[in-house]
């Protein structure tokens, strides 16, 4: 399941530093001539992939980048300190787009890929470099060029990190916007959703995941019955399941006991791929706020035994964001131990 992720920034790179007029001037040296140095060139800018990252969301707040200025020359034939480099880094899978011209700078297929995006100024001349037979004392130096500056586009096709799951009013489009900047439409009657949603979720700068809101799935999904027939494959592609449950749930009028809720989401899961029952799996108990908390507690404490769970599972109010970013950081911090796993598997490996 993809979405595109847009982001549009200013990149400047540093202007180079302007040339000095010097003379040297030392006791018993009358003679000593022009000795002023040249100007440090600016820093560039460049965009640098990271497989680390998997979402350009930091990049809706924070969209001017500014590369440093080259210092000036000085004298004593004494170069300007050339300014450092920027480096932005973005998923890889983004592409960047130059907004005036429409143009495709390039395209970050690979980990560690990196493209040039704004050249830094030269710097200028000292006048040192004037001198001539004709001209023993030039006072004339040259100052540093611009930086180049560019508004850019990134573009990213995003995959759903987490997919969400349930049956119909269970609550995923509740969660969705509660931890994330998605509005999907949200109503009490079923089907509300009709369409995959994706949100980005944010835990801290630079560490983020998507999020995916399935429509509702109904017995016989598998079969192609309901609205969530034709998205379950699209659980395939993510990396972790939020089976979302309403503790409390009530359909027609005829209570569906959470417990029968979660056998009948499993079922339809084996059917269509019994591979997506191998997926790390976690339970959200939601719309805890419907009941007192301790009924609430004592409620999910039964169903866990009586499904006897294993897995992590989360009792929450979504409609309160109540619990709903602890589960977020949990997340989180489940991804970054897959990411050290396949790093640890690749040195093994000798890759």
């Amino acid at each position: 399941m993809k979405l595109v992720d847009e982001a549009e920034i200013e990149v400047f790179a540093g202007n180079g530093g302007n040339g000095c007029i010097g003379f040297r001037r030392e006791k018993f040296i009358p003679l000593g001539g022009p000795d002023g140095g040249d100007g440090g060139g600016g820093g560039s800018v460049w965009i640098r992939a990271d497989e680390n990252l998997n979402t350009l969301v930091d990049f809706r707040h924070d969209r001017i980048f500014k590369a440093q200025r080259g210092e000036n020359g000085m004298g004593r034939q004494a170069y300007g300190k050339g300014g450092e480099d920027l480096v932005i880094t973005v998923p890889v899978g983004t592409t960047v787009t130059n907004v005036a011209t429409d143009e495709v700078i390039g395209d970050m297929t690979q980990h560690g890929d990196r493209l040039l995006v704004a050249k830094g100024g030269r710097g200028g001349l000292g006048n040192m470099h004037f001198k001539s037979s004709t001209n023993r004392s030039p006072r004339q130096a040259l100052p540093g060029e611009p930086g180049e500056e560019r508004s850019l586009k990134l573009e990213l096709k995003l995959l759903a990190d987490v997919g969400l799951l349930g049956f119909p009013n269970a609550g995923k489009s509740t969660l969705i916007r509660a931890v994330s900047a998605a509005t999907p439409k949200v109503a009490d009657y079923p089907f509300t959703t009709l369409y995959p949603n994706l949100g980005v979720v944010k835990v801290e700068n630079y560490r983020s995941f998507v999020i995916a809101d399935i429509p509702g799935l109904i017995e016989g999904a598998a079969d192609g019955a309901g609205l969530g027939a034709q998205f379950l494959r699209h659980l395939q592609r993510t990396r972790l399941l939020l089976h979302l449950v309403d503790i409390s749930p009530m359909e027609g009028g005829v209570e569906i006991s959470p417990v029968e809720q979660v056998r009948a989401i499993e079922r339809e899961l084996e059917r269509h791929d019994p591979e997506l029952l191998q997926k790390p799996r976690w339970l959200v108990l939601n719309k805890a706020d419907l009941m007192f908390e301790d009924e609430a507690k004592a409620a999910a404490e039964q169903i866990i035994a009586d499904l006897g769970w294993k897995e992590p599972w989360f009792l929450v109010s979504a409609l309160g964001r109540d619990g709903t970013f602890p589960i977020m950081s949990k997340i989180m911090a489940f991804f970054d131990r897959q990411k050290e796993d396949e790093l640890q598997a690749r040195h093994a490996a000798g890759e």
